[in-house]
């Protein structure tokens, strides 16, 4: 439907804009199922903890080993 000077009305954007929101929200709930299922949120708090573990050896224990 085209106004009386030929311009898009309203309710031809519509046309439009609900199959690209319904293709967009598709693509959202994808991207999330292949995260969840790839594993992205197993483990949330393991990397911030691992950071604060000291592995080194400590300087009596290194003396010792030479």
């Amino acid at each position: 439907m085209r106004g009386v000077r030929g311009e898009v009305t309203e309710l031809e954007i519509l046309y439009l804009l609900v199959p690209l929101a319904v293709v967009l929200a598709a693509l959202i709930v994808w991207a999330f199922l292949w995260a969840v299922r790839s594993g992205q949120f197993d483990d949330l708090e393991g990397p911030a903890h691992r950071i604060l573990m000291d592995d080194d050896v400590a300087p009596a224990a290194r003396e010792d080993a030479e």
